[in-house]
């Protein structure tokens, strides 16, 4: 159980931005010698895999709408993601325990995940892009960090991991109005980009009533 932690904080990186959290990992494996990262993440294509996905999420992210709509593409991915790092976190566990650490791996993945795109819906409300580029260089940076600090002082990195995770739930229940408004928002910008011709120009959201 010593990889339970692991699983927790990468779990929560995963739920915010998996790819990199595994190009982080993999890097912190193959130069800085962080021993607990498992060989597969170290390996070459991986890290090349991570780190073009990363520099297209890096990109996504900042957008208003784009950012949820790849948050509503990465449903399935980033638990599933979260699952399969923490599974390879548990190292020589018995079967049952590995089940055990990739399913909190997975879960834990799934909630913050859920967190990141309510919130985002909520910020979505605001017209101008700024908030989400603070939001999402705000989010890469303490992925980067809690990652960091896990590879090498993993009971550190769950704590502020679960923290993080705590304060973004409270911020959920307070933003619940804003978040409903911004899944509305949302649906109508899709609907408006399916409907629209390729050559057509993007008019404005319609206004709500």
């Amino acid at each position: 159980m010593e990889a339970l932690p692991l699983a927790v904080t990468t779990g929560w990186a995963s739920g915010i931005n998996a790819y990199a959290c595994v190009l982080i990992l993999g890097l912190l494996g193959r130069f800085a010698g962080a021993g607990d990262v498992p060989h597969a993440l170290t390996t070459t294509p991986v890290l090349i895999a991570a780190g073009a996905l990363f520099a297209f999420e890096f990109v996504a992210d900042k957008i208003p709408y784009i950012d949820s709509a790849w948050d509503a593409i990465s449903t399935a991915i980033r638990p599933t993601i979260g699952a399969v790092l923490a599974a390879l976190m548990s190292g020589q566990a018995s079967t049952l325990h590995q089940a055990l650490i990739a399913t909190t791996g997975g879960l834990v993945a799934l909630l913050s995940h859920a967190v990141k795109s309510s919130l985002r819906l909520a910020i979505n409300t605001s017209p101008e892009p700024v908030t989400n580029i603070a939001a999402s260089s705000g989010e890469d940076v303490a992925v980067a960090g809690v990652v960091s600090l896990a590879a090498f002082h993993p009971e550190a990195a769950l704590i502020i991991a679960g923290v993080l995770l705590l304060l973004g739930l409270i911020g959920v229940y307070f933003a619940f109005r804003f978040i409903r408004r911004g899944y509305r928002r949302f649906k109508a910008w899709r609907a408006q980009r399916s409907s629209t011709p390729a050559t057509g120009s993007g008019s404005a959201l319609p206004e709500e009533k």
